[in-house]
């Protein structure tokens, strides 16, 4: 415990939170990530603020738990950012850890969620609660058409990325906060001003996003997908299976247990 901290907090079971706005003030758009801009993402110990450091209480492993961070808490954000409600939404990327949290949050708002993945995966997504698969591969005009979704929530960007802008309705919303296939893209500006679309870039994230996933947690509104554990020793193949990209949900890091 540091200075000033109760030291009643010793024992607590917690998660800190994605984003840490303590070291920069609380100043909107501003906040340090563990593995960024400070080191900490694959330590044995780590210190973190008390103040975005929260208590959980809830039945899942120490694995599942840290299947949270980041993905949990940037899926939460982009739909807190769309304000998210009984809409139908098309999610990229759907099979990944940010996706398939985004279509658990998304079914927990009362949304329609369409996923966007490979075929492989369908069933294991489906299973989160999507209501329909499309296959990365297809032709999203083509199989949606066009001006029918409310909200795209995109983590995968590259060279189709306008076609998510087509099958949006008018006064669509669309929120992108990764770009996996590519960051470069193309936007015919008069699909975004005819539409009356508004873009939100996702990364800052409001304190209540972060209260408001703990509270999912500790009510059981939606549980963790956790694809595979490994000892820390075997960080490479960690490391190596996440670009291969063939596991659907979290790959998780066990840190040896040992006495400070």
């Amino acid at each position: 415990m540091g200075q000033d901290v109760a030291t009643s907090r010793i024992g607590e079971r917690v998660i800190v939170s994605n984003l840490l706005r303590t070291y920069v003030d609380y100043r909107p758009f501003e906040c340090w990530t563990f593995g960024s801009e400070c080191d900490g993402g694959f330590a044995q110990f780590a210190v973190a603020p008390s103040r975005e450091t929260l208590k959980v209480e809830c039945e899942w492993t120490d694995a599942e738990l840290a299947s949270l961070p980041c993905s949990y808490f940037t899926a939460e954000n982009m739909l807190h950012r769309l304000k998210l409600g009984k809409e139908t939404v098309l999610v990229t990327g759907a099979s990944g850890g940010v996706g398939s949290a985004v279509v658990q949050l998304a079914k927990r708002r009362g949304a329609t969620v369409i996923a966007h993945c490979s075929a492989s995966k369908a069933d294991e997504v489906r299973s989160l609660g999507a209501d329909r698969i499309i296959d990365r591969s297809a032709d999203l005009v083509s199989v949606l058409g066009e001006n029918s979704v409310d909200a795209v929530v995109d983590v995968v960007g590259g060279d189709h990325w306008s076609d998510l802008l087509r099958v949006l309705r008018l006064g669509g919303r669309y929120a992108i906060a990764g770009a996996i296939a590519g960051p470069i893209a193309e936007i015919d500006l008069r699909t975004l001003y005819l539409k009356d679309l508004t873009l939100f870039g996702c990364t800052f994230q409001d304190d209540e996003v972060f209260t408001n996933l703990i509270s999912y947690v500790e009510s059981g509104e939606i549980r963790p997908a956790v694809a595979k554990t490994y000892p820390l020793s075997e960080i490479h193949q960690a490391q190596q299976d996440f670009l291969n990209k063939a596991h659907m949900g979290k790959l998780v890091l066990i840190i040896p247990q040992v006495t400070p």
